[in-house]
């Protein structure tokens, strides 16, 4: 039966459209995507289960975030099957994967410069009255403001002043923003796309905290990061991209930094994925 499928990430055979596959959040299967004669990734098996934190690491240029911009449907797959939930998914776009439950920090942040706080936050999402205009609806400032405090208060997040427009905050700042929109709304998946590249020491270990909150609250992570000492502390599993393709996926307490490195710079490459060198 479907739900008694044995999925792995060396790419077992795939349940049908539609089939439930027990506890797997995501998984993938031959996901590709070309730009013109260039291969950025190609047939990437991948999984992630309820409740784990998985690395995702690799040289720029591996095909790291190309993975996740085929999963968000920022971009369109080139061939691939993906299943998210229990269900073969097919997104048209990035909100329809938000709407579904994937919340994702993108490296530039996906911020509106000209939006406050609460507007970014609930961007795609707002909250409004309902009344009698028809499909026409009045945004309910107070009842976002109210929620985005509240969020900022659970992240740990200090922004001053929540009304001043995001083009005016620090680098700082803005991605703490980002981060705080992602772990303020209950998520099936979150996704951070090295979340701490900018940030100071004291700003990192805020993220690493709200990520630390999101393992005990049971939600499972994608962490993009080139942060090592990062991975090792706050993941269970690593999974290493190289040119494109997955060449390793190891627990975390079955390996080490030196050992990661290796499969990293091609060094080493795990016998399935041999294709990968």
């Amino acid at each position: 039966m479907a739900s008694d499928l044995q999925t792995n990430i060396s790419g077992a055979s795939a349940p049908h459209s539609g089939a439930r596959i027990g506890d797997v959040v995501l998984r993938t299967e031959g996901l590709t995507k070309h730009y013109g004669g260039v291969h950025a990734l190609e047939g990437a098996n991948f999984e992630i289960r309820k409740g784990e934190h998985v690395a995702i690491m690799g040289d720029n240029g591996a095909g790291k975030s190309t993975f996740v911009r085929q999963i968000t449907a920022v971009e369109q797959r080139t061939r691939g099957k993906i299943w998210f939930d229990g269900r073969e998914v097919q997104f048209e776009g990035p909100l329809e994967a938000r709407h579904a439950g994937i919340e994702t920090v993108f490296q530039n942040l996906a911020l509106a410069d000209d939006l406050n706080v609460p507007d970014n936050l609930f961007l795609g999402r707002e909250k409004t009255f309902w009344n009698f205009l028809g499909p026409f609806r009045v945004l309910d400032y107070k009842a976002m403001r109210a929620a985005t405090m509240a969020g900022l208060e659970k992240t740990a997040v200090k922004i001053p002043n929540v009304g001043q427009a995001i083009r005016n905050m620090s680098g700082g700042q803005r991605q703490c923003v980002a981060i705080a929109r992602t772990a303020t709304f209950h998520s099936k998946l979150t996704i951070m796309d090295e979340p701490t590249a900018a940030l100071g020491v004291q700003e990192t270990a805020q993220v690493e905290n709200i990520i630390r909150t999101l393992k005990e609250d049971g939600e499972p992570l994608i962490l993009i990061s080139h942060n090592m000492r990062q991975v090792m502390d706050l993941c269970d599993r690593i999974v290493v991209f190289r040119r494109g393709r997955i060449c390793a996926n190891l627990r975390k307490e079955e390996t080490d930094g030196q050992d990661i490195v290796a499969y990293i710079t091609g060094a080493k490459t795990q016998p399935e994925y041999a294709d990968a060198t």
